[in-house]
């Protein structure tokens, strides 16, 4: 099958982003792809920040990114915008490394207003750094996402969205078509 990676903005692996990267690697697993996660938060800071792509953990990182073939960018919204994790490592990508992936925006978030995130935000700049299949994307609402003190799972009805949503990417990644117009 296919080399996926998850590029994750959560702040923490309990967060309800964290839950739904961990469901999204379970899922894409269970269908047969190859699943790394970069969790952002991970990285080290410094050479983050000051964009050093020659420090080890960030030329891993992005040479994860350049073998996969496709690359499911997963973030909390905040304020209507993406998590700044996220931008960190997206903006350190070489020009156009993501055409001709399929990506999948996805988001969590505390409203159905925060839905805007994933067109307004998210999905504008994964195609200004190049990339040429952007899937719709998915939206998950916090309060569908139950919290690690109730066993951190999806509740039922954002499960099985969430499956159509990846039964979807599975489907382009096997078969990709320029998605984006």
């Amino acid at each position: 099958m296919a080399n996926v990676v998850i590029i994750s903005g959560s702040p923490s692996a309990d967060s309800r982003a964290g839950i739904l990267v961990r469901h999204m690697e379970a899922a894409l697993r269970g269908v047969g792809h190859t699943v790394h996660t970069i969790a952002v938060r991970d990285l080290p800071t410094v050479a983050l920040l000051s964009e050093d792509v020659e420090h080890p953990a960030i030329r891993s990182a992005i040479g994860l990114i350049e073998r996969a073939d496709g690359i499911a960018v997963a973030s909390p919204v905040y304020r209507a915008a993406y998590s700044g994790l996220v931008k960190c490592l997206l903006d350190l990508l070489p020009k156009g490394l993501l055409a001709d992936r399929v990506v999948l925006p996805v988001a969590t978030g505390g409203t159905q207003g925060h839905v805007v995130a994933i067109d307004f935000a998210l999905r504008p700049l994964l195609t200004a750094i190049g990339a040429t299949d952007v899937l719709p994307g998915h939206f998950v609402l916090d309060r569908l996402i139950a919290g690690v003190e109730e066993g951190g799972y999806l509740r039922p009805l954002a499960a099985a969205a969430l499956q159509d949503t990846l039964a979807g990417f599975s489907r382009a990644l096997v078969s990709p078509i320029a998605l984006t117009g």
